[in-house]
Parts: structure tokens; C-alpha cells; sequence
């Protein structure tokens, strides 16, 4: 099995459980993630099941010094990653590089920055869906069939309906015509705006 057999093997089990994003970012607009724990949580297994390392290694690093609202200092740190994939059994290898950036009031900024570069590394590389879909029970997909009206067909539903002598005869022409052109959408579309367009002009008569 080389590195690209391997990846895909963890890439199969990955699409049938997915990884969830469970996790709220409390301080900023509340939106939901997923964290680096949740990819470790969930691809160490497989990793070490399938014979996958991952060896990280940082390429540069920039820091940047800003000042938060509260005139505290932050941390601004980018860092450029390359990740080595290795298959243990031949040694076959393949290299992702991406970038992580984050922002920190102590000491933890490059940290972040390490743990995004690896989180969004892993994302990519093993196509790590938000949801799973493992099982065929769970979906049922109703399929539509359509069936097209003739044009001949619908131009005499079209007729039938402009010649409704009341209100009351115009709902059940418009009942009996959208029922027969159903199963074609451009059809029903047709009667339906028909049959607005002679309830604009219609006056309700006194059953």
C-alpha cells in the first residue's frame, strides 16, 4: 500500500463520520467550529490504524504586536507549515504546506498558529466533511417525475380557463387543470398564471 492508499483509507472512514462542529467561539460572534482536539480526537485512530505519520514542520514565522480595545497587547502570529505523510510501511511520503494564523494576549499565539496550520492541513487533506453519512436507511430521496403536457393539450386548458363565466366556475376549471399538468412544472406554471390573471379580471357573481 503506498502513502496515497493510505490517505485514502482514512480519508473513507472520515466521510462515513465526519467531524461536528460542536464547539461555540464564546468570545466573538458566537459561531459554531471545530477544534483541533476534535481532529485528533477523531484521525489519531486511523492514522495509526492505516500506518500514516504526519511530521510537522515549521517553514517561517511572523509576529506582530497590536493593542486590543482594552489597550492590552496581542499577539499576531502567522506561520508557514509544511507536513510530511509518511506511510510506515514503505516509507512513501507526500508533503502539504499551508499557513496558520492566531491571535494571543501571553504566550500562546504560536501554539494556535501551529494547531490551525495542522487542523486546516488535515481538513483539506482528508476531505473531512462537518456531518457523516454512514448510513442508507437514514435518507429517502423522492424522485419526480415529470411528465410533459402537450402544447396542444395545454393550449386548450389555457382556452377552458379564460372562458370561466364566474368566480366559482374559474376555481373548479382551475382545479381540474392544474390536476391534469401535475407532473409538468412548466405546464402547471402556465394555468396557474391563467388563472391569475382571469381572477384579476373576473367579478365575483352571487351564487
Amino acid at each position: 500500500m503506498s502513502v496515497y492508499k493510505a490517505i485514502n483509507a482514512v480519508q473513507t472512514a472520515l466521510s462515513k463520520t465526519g467531524i461536528a462542529k460542536d464547539r461555540t467561539n464564546t468570545q466573538g460572534s458566537g459561531y459554531k467550529f471545530r477544534g483541533i482536539d476534535d481532529v485528533y480526537n477523531a484521525i489519531a485512530p486511523l492514522l495509526a490504524e492505516h500506518g500514516l505519520c504526519i511530521l510537522p514542520r515549521m517553514i517561517t514565522r511572523t509576529c506582530d504586536e497590536k493593542q486590543s480595545q482594552a489597550g492590552k497587547a496581542l499577539f499576531y502570529v502567522t506561520v508557514e507549515a509544511e507536513f510530511d505523510v509518511v506511510f510506515a510501511e514503505d516509507g512513501s511520503s507526500h508533503t502539504i504546506r499551508t499557513f496558520g494564523e492566531a491571535m494571543d494576549s501571553g504566550d500562546k499565539a504560536t501554539n494556535k498558529a501551529m494547531s490551525a496550520a495542522y487542523k486546516y492541513a488535515a481538513f483539506q487533506m482528508f476531505a473531512i466533511p462537518t456531518e457523516g453519512d454512514n448510513d442508507a436507511d437514514g435518507h429517502t430521496h423522492e424522485v419526480v417525475r415529470v411528465v410533459s403536457m402537450p402544447a396542444a393539450v395545454l393550449a386548450d386548458w389555457l382556452i377552458y380557463i379564460d372562458d370561466s363565466a364566474s368566480v366559482g366556475d374559474l376555481k373548479k376549471r382551475a382545479a381540474e387543470a392544474e390536476q391534469n399538468a401535475a407532473s409538468d412544472p412548466v405546464a402547471l406554471a402556465k394555468i396557474r398564471a391563467a388563472v391569475a390573471s382571469k381572477a384579476a379580471k373576473a367579478k365575483p357573481t352571487k351564487e
